[in-house]
């Protein structure tokens, strides 16, 4: 079976041409491949198929084989997949998922939005569903009396967006330990079944720094921590928002670089800018 490592600000995934090749159990392959030591190592699969509603049709599975509905860093590089394997000649790319029809479009180069290099893909994410704000949450299953703070929004897939409280650095600056020093493999665990193993939950830690950046760390269902999510950055930022802590068009700062947000007024819907590369390509005998 041949197939493509590619990745979204280090959120990797394994992209194989379901047209060509024949997968019969993806659920199963999704954890064999995605294992980083007796693998090809990666968050999940993709597999691109054809679409009788769009161009093509993005089939996600994460690392422990659960099916996932949408895929923010994934759907950008599945763009550039599909466009760089010649299997489309347009820049403008219609992408089937399970939360809907996805606009994309890989922008000129030059665009120099996020300050880098690579190419950059950003996708329509649609109209948000705005859950609950201000909820106050204690975890049962984990050892912390702490009430968080938490918005529930969702993007074709559900998340919590939680506030994490801020303490002083020695120079007296706000320092909310959001990207070092958090915990996240105790709570993370914690939020993504908080509300019930059959209703898990992608959780989004976040800080606002400035109206214009907010710092991400981020546990997905099915995952765990990842370097990365765009479905996640797209409901932070939509929190932030209703909030008013934040502009329209926020940075989104993750691990694995950054993402430009902006929750349109025009139309409603969320517009995720960011980069999109390919690491290497491959074939597995299955």
């Amino acid at each position: 079976m041949k197939f493509t490592k590619m990745h979204g600000l280090g959120n990797d995934y394994i992209y194989v041409n379901a047209i060509k090749e024949k997968v019969l159990n993806p659920a199963e392959l999704a954890i064999k491949l995605s294992d980083r030591h007796f693998g090809i190592g990666a968050d999940g699969l993709i597999l691109i198929r054809e679409s009788d509603k769009a161009d093509f049709r993005m089939e996600m599975y994460n690392a422990d084989g659960s099916q996932g509905l949408m895929c923010g860093n994934g759907i950008r590089c599945a763009a550039k997949y599909v466009y760089d394997n010649r299997m489309i000649d347009r820049k403008d790319i219609l992408i089937e998922t399970l939360s809907g029809i996805k606009e994309t479009i890989i922008l000129p180069e030059g665009i120099q939005a996020l300050r880098t290099p690579k190419v950059l893909v950003q996708v329509n994410m649609g109209v948000p569903k705005i859950e609950a704000v201000h909820a106050q949450v204690m975890l049962p299953d984990c050892n912390s009396s702490m009430v968080y703070d938490v918005d529930y929004i969702s993007m074709g897939n559900p998340h919590a967006v939680v506030y994490v409280k801020t303490a002083k650095r020695e120079d007296g600056t706000d320092f909310a330990g959001v990207l070092t020093g958090f915990d996240i493999t105790e709570i993370g665990p914690a939020f993504e079944v908080h509300r019930g193993k059959r209703n898990r939950v992608n959780t989004e830690f976040i800080y606002v720094a400035d109206r214009n950046t907010i710092e991400m760390r981020v546990w997905e269902r099915g995952s765990g921590e990842t370097f990365a999510c765009g479905t996640g950055a797209c409901a932070s930022a939509v929190s932030s928002i209703v909030r008013n802590l934040t502009e329209r068009e926020v940075r989104i700062k993750l691990l694995g670089g950054d993402l430009l947000v902006k929750w349109s007024e025009a139309d409603g819907n969320v517009y995720m800018t960011g980069a999109a590369e390919t690491v290497f390509e491959g074939e597995m005998k299955l």
